[in-house]
């Protein structure tokens, strides 16, 4: 393990999870979105200003940023170890969730953690993405979503490593133990209202005074 590599790496992830894609659009359309709602920038809060289109581009935006942090890191340190990449894509959920472009604020990590893991295990990846759109749209909790997202990839990954599955070595599974932990932390009011009854499910109706 070279440790220059390592620091790059986690400031890289982090520094491309940070790009407040949320907040630039809704200030685009005239809304700081970190005053709207739950404060979040990630695509459910923007759907929740702006209405769901904006909130599925805020929302692919943020996977790529996912998918850009791990291809990147791995084309200029390599793959092997996968650790490089493995913190990268975890530092880039870190970034999203606490932005240093907004004081250390951000959204809940769950689209970035999805584009992290497609570029650090593709087939892990195709397994999770669909998994995570369908209990979106079933449960309509996004917070259960998110959780689902974190926790899965961590499961996927070690079951990936433990039935020698695809390229899976153990140094990816950091990615889901860094993703898991926090999307948990920056989920905690959510977890709370959860267990109240009380969190709020998403709609996919348009807002109709979204230009603010």
């Amino acid at each position: 393990m070279n440790i220059l590599y390592v620091i790059l790496a986690i400031i890289l992830g982090y520094l491309i999870g940070s790009i407040p894609n949320g907040y630039i659009i809704a200030k685009l359309k005239g809304v700081d979105i970190t005053r709207v709602e739950s404060g979040r920038t990630g695509g459910t809060n923007v759907s929740r200003a702006l209405g769901w289109k904006y909130g599925l581009l805020v929302g692919a935006l943020d996977i790529l940023k996912g998918v850009v942090a791990v291809v990147l890191v791995r084309a200029i340190f390599g793959s092997s170890p996968d650790i490089d990449a493995a913190l990268a894509g975890g530092f880039a959920v870190i970034g999203h969730n606490w932005s240093v472009f907004l004081g250390f604020r951000g959204g809940a990590g769950g689209a970035t953690a999805a584009g992290a893991l497609l570029g650090l295990n593709p087939l892990a990846g195709a397994i999770m993405v669909p998994l995570f759109i369908l209990i979106l749209v079933v449960v309509r909790y996004a917070s259960v979503a998110t959780m689902s997202i974190g926790l899965g990839s961590f499961v996927i990954l070690a079951l990936f490593y433990a039935l020698n599955i695809g390229e899976t070595p153990p140094e990816q599974m950091v990615f889901g133990v860094i993703a898991s932990a926090a999307i948990l932390w920056a989920l905690r009011p959510n977890i709370k209202r959860l267990r109240e009854g009380t969190e709020r499910r998403i709609t996919f109706r348009k807002k109709r005074d979204a230009g603010g």
